[in-house]
This record gives structure tokens, sequence and C-alpha cells, in this order.
């Protein structure tokens, strides 16, 4: 399993245990599921997919930011639209 943080500005988005992370990577969008190499990327405007244990997929809409993978656990700081 994979740890996943995701923060915005105003809160914490998201905080738990997930089987993989798919971004919208600034060359591409890509997935992270575990043992991933460690990585930095920024984030271009897209959808972040998180599928929880189960098998269950999340989507976020974001405007941006920044993913940091580093020995399974996965930090997206991240721009959202609050309307």
């Amino acid at each position: 399993m994979l740890k996943l943080k995701i923060v915005s500005p105003e809160r914490i988005e998201f905080e738990g245990e997930v089987e993989s992370v798919l971004v919208p990577g600034t060359l591409g969008q890509f997935e992270i599921l575990v043992n991933h190499a460690p990585i930095i990327s920024s984030l271009d405007k897209g959808r972040v997919v998180y599928t929880l244990p189960g098998g269950e997929k999340k989507p976020l809409d974001i405007y941006g930011g920044f993913v940091e993978v580093q020995k399974n656990v996965v930090s997206l700081c991240i721009e959202i639209n609050e309307e």
C-alpha cells in the first residue's frame, strides 16, 4: 500500500492508504504504484485519481501543484477550485 496525503492551501483534502495514484504531470499523465522510484514533479491542470483499497476510484480536479514520492509515501500539494 501507498500512504497518500493531499493538501491544498485551505485544508488536508485526503490522508490515508491507497493502491495507486494517477496524476497529471507536466510532461504527461503518470501512475504511482507501490515501490515507485523517488520523484518530485510539477503537476498541470487535470485530474488526480486515487484508488482506495478494494478498488474504488476517487477523482479530484486540480489546477496544478507538485507531487513527491519517497518510500511508498506520496505527498501532493495542489491548487483546487473552491466553488
